[in-house]
């Protein structure tokens, strides 16, 4: 892999990588390599300019830091006035918190949404366009679960989940502000199918793709906020988990 030269002047392989999921000015599915051994994320203004900067003006100009640190991605709050997420738990400010493949970097309430991961793909990964990933704001209507019932309350509309729906719902839910790879929501959800020689159930992409389509298109798309990461899995987006 190539050496990128940092602004620090400190020059290392690419060790790990940032996939935009939401963020302006980067395309959705933009790859942003960390190679130095401190990568600041941030807002560029006239007098400073972050290794990696967005536009949005609720992020900090100097909102996280990602060092390498024995061989590990370990961030950090800056201070930002907005706050960070890792997985729906907020960052205390100039705290380390270890980084692990798949997880969900939310900065300022879900301006920018980043996926870290040490896994690198044969090509860069692609965010499916959908209206929903553009959205960080709450549901319009109530929602209430019922588990025990399978069945979900939406502005006042009792709607029955089937099987399937109820099975990727409670997996989703369960793991809010993860990212829930393919393999793992195939084995939650047909448990029933034959195994494969890759040890996951026999369950095509079309298949998982139209259960997700059901779901938005039954419940309505702002109920559950998923995202999905094409080639990898989805995320439930929750903020009040």
């Amino acid at each position: 892999m190539t050496a990128v030269q940092h602004s620090e002047g400190t020059k290392l392989d690419t060790f790990a990588c940032l996939y935009v999921i939401r963020g302006e000015p980067f395309r959705s599915g933009t790859c942003l390599n960390l190679t130095a051994a401190e990568t600041v994320v941030g807002r560029a203004s006239n007098s400073y300019s972050p290794d990696f900067a967005f536009s949005n003006a609720f992020i900090s100009r100097k909102h996280i830091v990602i060092r390498k640190e024995e061989e590990r991605a370990i961030l950090y709050d800056l201070g930002s006035t907005h706050g960070t997420e890792i997985n729906g738990v907020i960052v205390e400010p100039n705290q380390p918190y270890p980084l692990k493949s798949f997880d969900i970097i939310k900065l300022a309430k879900g301006m920018t949404v980043l996926h870290f991961s040490y896994l690198f793909a044969d090509q860069t990964l692609e965010f499916e366009p959908l209206s929903i990933t553009q959205r960080w704001d709450e549901p319009h209507g109530p929602l209430t679960i019922h588990w025990e019932k399978r069945e979900c309350v939406v502005d006042g509309k009792r709607i029955a989940m089937s099987e399937k729906e109820f099975l990727l719902i409670q997996l989703l839910y369960d793991h809010a502000n993860r990212l829930v790879p393919i393999a793992e929501i195939k084995q939650a959800v047909w448990p029933e199918r034959s195994v494969g020689e890759d040890g996951v159930p026999d369950v095509t992409m079309d298949e998982l793709n139209a259960l997700v389509y059901r779901i938005r298109k039954k419940y309505g798309k702002d109920t559950f906020l998923i995202s999905a990461v094409r080639g990898s899995g989805y995320v439930l987006e929750l903020h009040n988990k």
